[in-house]
């Protein structure tokens, strides 16, 4: 890829059980396609010059669906983690998780924990998984954080900037992102990464995530290429 390809590709997942419906199949019959290809994706990141990915995997409002398809969802990313480590390992890739942990089992909690502390290290594609998170969730924890360290002195409200208020937020290490993908025709951000993604530039394709193979990738990085991104400035 080109200079201009995007450091940091956020990726709204969406899909999976519209394929699998549409193959007269269980709807995690489609998220277990759809883990298949994260595994895809990430592993096509170095060669197309993405450094950071960050793909949402389980929303504070997916809760609301049925006991069914949430307790399969949670198998599948114990299994995940499970099956996928080592070669998350191997293939150099530093892997966080952003969200709110609380809600989620102790299983699956120290599953994530050992994953992260396993590939701190690496140096290659910065993956980050967003499970039970929301963008509102995350930035009332995020102030919530702010306002304890304001109460025990250790800030001055004074001091408080736009600059300030990100490092209170679960992708304090994280830089921005450059682009945001959303698969499967919904246009809308469902409430992903808003703080962070005031000026990334979206991308709604039809394609339904488990289709979302590299060569899609690579197209839609190749239109990114072809942007011209101002942050609110008149370009001459």
């Amino acid at each position: 890829m080109t200079d201009t390809s995007p450091t940091h590709v956020a990726i709204i997942m969406d899909g999976n059980g519209r394929w699998a419906q549409m193959r007269n199949r269980p709807r995690l019959i489609g998220h277990h396609a759809g883990a298949r290809r994260v595994k895809e994706i990430v592993r096509s990141c170095p060669e197309l010059g993405v450094d950071y990915l960050t793909v949402f995997a389980f929303s504070t409002e997916n809760w609301k669906r049925t006991q069914t398809e949430v307790a399969g969802l949670m198998r599948l990313f114990k299994r995940y983690i499970r099956r996928e480590a080592q070669s998350l390992f191997d293939e150099n890739v530093c892997v966080r998780f952003i969200g709110d942990r609380v809600r989620l089992e102790p299983t699956l909690v120290d599953l994530m924990d050992g994953l992260e502390l396993m590939t701190a290290e690496n140096t290659g594609t910065n993956l980050t998984i967003a499970l039970n998170y929301g963008g509102r969730d995350e930035v009332t924890r995020a102030a919530r954080r702010l306002a304890n360290d304001v109460k025990m002195g250790k800030l001055d409200p004074r001091k408080i900037c736009d600059e300030t208020f990100p490092r209170y937020l679960d992708t304090h290490v994280l830089p921005d992102p450059d682009l945001v993908i959303r698969t499967s025709g919904e246009a809308r951000i469902s409430n992903f990464l808003l703080w962070q993604s005031a000026y990334s530039e979206y991308e709604f394709i039809d394609t339904l995530w488990p289709d979302f193979t590299p060569e899609v990738f690579a197209e839609v990085l190749e239109r990114f290429g072809t942007r011209e991104r101002r942050f609110g400035a008149v370009l001459v």
